[in-house]
């Protein structure tokens, strides 16, 4: 009974639809709410960089996660998040970086899921379940 739960592919599609999924909610709320880029932006020229490349996050957030959730270049969608979660990281949350929730939780674990979550898709590629597997 236990070889029912050997199957590679559909643990690699579980992963890509929850990083995909729970990443494109972000995505779609920034969408909904464009003054959040506009913030973004800000930060970005308060950190030296081009306040155009906020528009980015679109790229990120909803573009790549569509892509993880079809298994559509898996591993470039990956590191596109990858990416983004470093920004995020960076500008957003360096000072949050060490501490803990009330709780004892790490206060950044949802930024450190989507993190290497996507570094755990780059390394394993999409599966067989996927519209262009790799």
């Amino acid at each position: 009974m236990l070889w029912l739960l050997h199957n590679d592919s559909l643990g690699k599609l579980i992963l890509r639809l929850t990083v995909g999924v729970l990443m494109l909610f972000h995505g779609v709320a920034k969408i909904m709410n464009p003054g959040t880029v506009d913030y973004i932006g800000g930060v970005l020229a308060g950190a030296g960089l081009p306040s155009f490349l906020a528009y980015a996050v679109y790229v990120g957030e909803v573009v790549a996660p569509v892509m993880l959730i079809l298994g559509i270049y898996s591993r470039y969608a990956a590191i596109i998040v990858v990416v983004n979660m470093l920004f995020a990281i960076g500008l957003m949350h360096s000072g949050e970086l060490f501490l803990l929730t009330e709780h004892g939780g790490w206060r950044l674990e949802l930024q450190g899921f989507y993190l290497f979550g996507a570094v755990a898709i780059m390394f394993l590629g999409s599966g067989s379940q996927a519209v262009k597997p790799d």
